[in-house]
């Protein structure tokens, strides 16, 4: 059977997956759900919460796309994503509960306003808002990022992929950021790996 990941291919969420297997060199079906595509009573069966990612790995269920990206990085990438030190690894899982939890929080309005609301029906105000939060807070991944290639280290893990995807979000839009100059050459180290331009770097929508 092998494995399938369940999405379109421009959610941030669907995309950790697929630039993901990318970097671990493995193979994938991606049925169309979500958005446009809407959701089918096969997928609704697998996951009620109408997300995605869901991944089916030889009949192995798992939704939460982080927990899909940690799982698959254990099975496919230990030393590499998956870092064996345990101290590299929470790091890396560190950064990952980061982008969810405090950085995306902050920037996901202004995608949802500037990319997918109309213009005339855009909240401006909270766009400002927005822009201002994810801006301050982009200066926690600058302080830290300071000595380091990656966010865990000299070495790319899982920990790049989450934050990396909003970070091309962030770049691509047409907004007033922070100078920062550590994001940015992180960002630089990203946009030189293959799949990281193949499934990130792609038109916002």
């Amino acid at each position: 059977m092998g494995l399938t990941i369940w999405g379109r291919h421009t959610s941030s969420n669907v995309q950790k997956l697929l630039w993901g297997c990318a970097e671990m060199g493995v193979a994938y079906e991606r049925p169309d759900m979500a958005g446009k595509f809407g959701f089918t009573d096969e997928y609704l069966a697998m996951n009620p919460n109408r997300l995605v990612p869901t991944i089916d790995d030889d009949g192995f269920i798992l939704w939460e796309s982080n927990a899909c990206l940690r799982y698959l990085a254990e099975k496919h990438g230990r030393g590499t994503l998956w870092p064996e030190d345990p101290h590299v690894r929470a790091d890396a899982d560190r950064w990952m509960e980061w982008q969810t939890n405090t950085f995306w929080p902050a920037l996901r309005p202004v995608f949802h306003q500037l990319i997918r609301t109309p213009e005339a029906e855009r909240d401006n105000d909270l766009v400002a808002r927005s822009v201002k939060a994810a801006g301050e807070i982009s200066g926690v991944l600058e302080h830290f990022l300071e000595g380091r290639d990656f966010v865990a280290g000299d070495e790319l893990t899982m920990g790049d992929i989450p934050i990396g995807g909003v970070i091309y979000r962030w770049y691509a839009m047409d907004i007033e950021r922070p100078d920062r100059p550590n994001v940015r050459k992180w960002y630089e180290r990203l946009t030189e790996r293959p799949g990281y331009a193949e499934h990130i770097m792609i038109p916002l929508e």
